[in-house]
């Protein structure tokens, strides 16, 4: 090959294009609902650990030392000892639910730390702790309080029914996106450098 022929193929070309690797993906299908997929697992960990302990929160302070209301106080009323005796029972029932949660919370956590890949940073694990809180905090709002109707907040008041029912949901959703920014905002999730090299390569098809 002649120089000029060379000079005409060659020189004035840019660099090798970088490209993604694992057939082109993108970065953008690294992400797990807007959080590095590897986080994930820490992630569901740390979000069932929010919602039994958010379960608990509102059985024990809000059902038990407080006595503002039952699992089904605004259905049966507890005024003798058999309705009483019911509304024990369904706040036994709801206890247990979020005690699962929190086992299932614990063993997800246990085994995402032995997973090499998943960063080890109690920030993301308390963000998706509070995270999980506010799911809780809003499912609960949304279905037993609106839609079922079966209790609310404190229907004796000071304040109309309404308002209380009203701000277990804002805190509910105060804490989704004030828990998602914790999880979001970690430096220990960015990849590291080895991680970003291996992740580009040379196209020296173009």
């Amino acid at each position: 090959m002649g120089r000029r022929e060379y000079d005409r193929k060659y020189v004035g070309r840019s660099p090798l294009p970088i490209r993604p690797v694992n057939g082109g993906m993108s970065t953008q299908a690294e992400t797990w609902v807007g959080l590095p997929r590897r986080a994930k697992p820490l992630v569901r960990a740390g979000i069932l650990l929010g919602l039994g302990l958010g379960g608990f929160f509102d059985g024990i302070v809000l059902h038990q030392i407080l006595q503002w209301h039952h699992m089904v106080s605004a259905r049966v009323a507890p005024t003798t000892v058999a309705d009483l005796q019911l509304n024990v029972l369904a706040d036994g029932l709801f206890h247990a639910a979020t005690y699962v949660f929190t086992v299932l919370g614990v063993a997800l956590l246990w085994r995402a730390w032995r997973r090499p890949s998943v960063p080890k940073s109690s920030r993301s694990l308390f963000g998706s702790t509070v995270l999980g809180w506010g799911i809780f905090n809003v499912v609960e709002g949304l279905v037993n309080h609106h839609l079922l109707g079966i209790h609310h907040v404190r229907p004796d008041g000071p304040g109309s029914v309404l308002l209380w029912d009203v701000a277990f949901l804002l805190w509910g959703v105060l804490f989704v996106v004030g828990g998602y920014a914790l999880v979001r905002g970690d430096d220990a999730l960015s990849p590291t450098t080895e991680e970003r090299d291996a992740r580009t390569v040379p196209d020296e098809n173009r």
